[in-house]
């Protein structure tokens, strides 16, 4: 299956700049993209000092939904929000004033890759990090989720004035570009020798899928549904009281053949469904997951939230916008019920699907109906990137002036 490689080289503009982020990507643009994805074909997408995260979690996100491998290269460095010590990668308009509103929040990546396969993703990092960063970074290591790989370096802060190269990355296309890509594992060691002097303090990134991965998930769905399904979401267990029969239709999909045995975990068949093309019925399986969650743990339980996320992904993957924005709705206002903090990394992702899959609606009835709910939500949950009020407001007057 063709693979795809994403090259991320991230910097901000002026003072704030510790390394030269775009410098390799002339080198690795010079590797063949079958080599850098590591399959027979790929394509290649490259985003160089991109200005706003939304652009980097588009690009991202479209990387993530298609089939077949993936490897990120991600070139940068990383700030910490104060506020909430979250930490970010840097972008062109980053400062470290501003890095909640300007940077990439390091969460969204392993947000956005957990529904991928086991084993079908790899994301190689060269960074530098800021001061409160580096000290964070002793106690709370960098995470890309379940069943993704994780290579490559962090350095601690460059000299004052001092623009830093990365030479983990570049050591590593210089390998590349003989045309032959080896085992991950021994290309990173190799590398490791080359790039980092002796004495050096970086820290050397380096995680075994394989040891994280839960035992009988996965699968092969090219979109990458059966690694988040099975593997939880936000601390969710990966299974859940199996419903006794079918619970009949819901308003998002058909009455279909649910699981019924005792204890059978539902994600691989779920998974086989969407494989297969029967969107329906995998979506009816979900919901009649969800709702003996609702009946065994209540509203807003981390279980029900659970299915309810579940939903909201199956409809993207049957291209319903529209259902997917109202999924995504309700699974925000289910965490806030739950008592979770509007600036929650969890509510802020789901609020960011739910924008999203709203401006991907093309029938203007749906814009219009579902619009006053996503302005509501975004008053409320503006998440990272500024302005997402106005946005849906303009939005909802193109249309309306459309109608007129």
């Amino acid at each position: 299956m063709p693979g795809t490689a994403l090259l991320i080289a991230a910097a901000p503009v002026g003072k704030a700049r510790m390394v030269d982020a775009a410098s390799v990507l002339p080198v690795l643009a010079a590797v063949s993209p079958a080599v850098l994805a590591g399959t027979a074909t790929a394509s290649v997408v490259e985003l160089a000092d991109p200005l706003d995260a939304q652009t980097v979690l588009t690009r991202l996100r479209a990387a993530a939904m298609a089939p077949g491998p993936l490897t990120v290269y991600l070139v940068g460095q990383l700030h910490l929000d104060r506020r909430q010590q979250l930490q970010h990668v840097a972008l062109a308009r980053t400062t470290a004033a501003t890095v909640r509103y300007t940077g990439f929040p390091w969460h969204w990546i392993a947000q956005e890759l957990r529904l991928r396969p086991p084993g079908s993703t790899t994301v190689i990092a060269d960074l530098h990090a800021d001061t409160d960063s580096w000290q964070q970074l002793a106690l709370r290591p960098l995470d890309v989720g379940t069943g993704v790989a994780l290579y490559g370096r962090v350095a601690p802060p460059p000299g004052r004035r001092a623009v830093a190269t990365p030479s983990y990355m570049k050591a590593l296309a210089t390998v590349l570009r003989s045309g032959h890509r080896p085992p991950l594992p021994d290309l990173h060691q190799h590398v490791v020798a080359q790039a980092l002097e002796e004495g050096a303090t970086d820290i050397v990134l380096f995680a075994d899928p394989a040891a994280a991965v839960p035992g009988g998930l996965g699968g092969g769905l090219g979109g990458g549904f059966g690694a988040g399904l099975g593997g939880g979401l936000g601390g969710m267990p990966s299974r859940v009281p199996v419903p006794a029969q079918q619970q009949g239709p819901t308003p998002d999909a058909p009455p279909s053949q649910a699981p019924a045995t005792a204890g059978a975990d539902p994600h691989a068949a779920i998974t086989k469904a969407v494989e297969a093309g029967r969107h329906g019925e995998a979506a009816a399986m979900a919901a009649a997951w969800e709702q003996e969650a609702l009946r065994t743990y209540g509203a807003s339980s981390p279980e029900v939230v659970h299915w309810m996320e579940v939903r909201g992904h199956l409809a993207i993957f049957a291209k319903d916008p529209g259902r997917s924005c109202r999924i995504w709705l309700a699974v925000v206002s289910a965490r806030l019920a739950a008592g979770q903090a509007p600036d929650a990394p969890d509510v802020e992702a789901a609020a960011d699907l739910a924008h999203h899959q709203w401006e991907q609606v093309r029938d203007p009835d749906t814009v219009r109906e579902l619009g006053p709910a996503l302005v509501a939500l975004r008053r409320r949950v503006p998440g990272r990137q500024r302005g997402t009020v106005n946005l849906v407001q303009q939005r909802l007057v193109q249309f309306h002036t459309q109608v007129g």
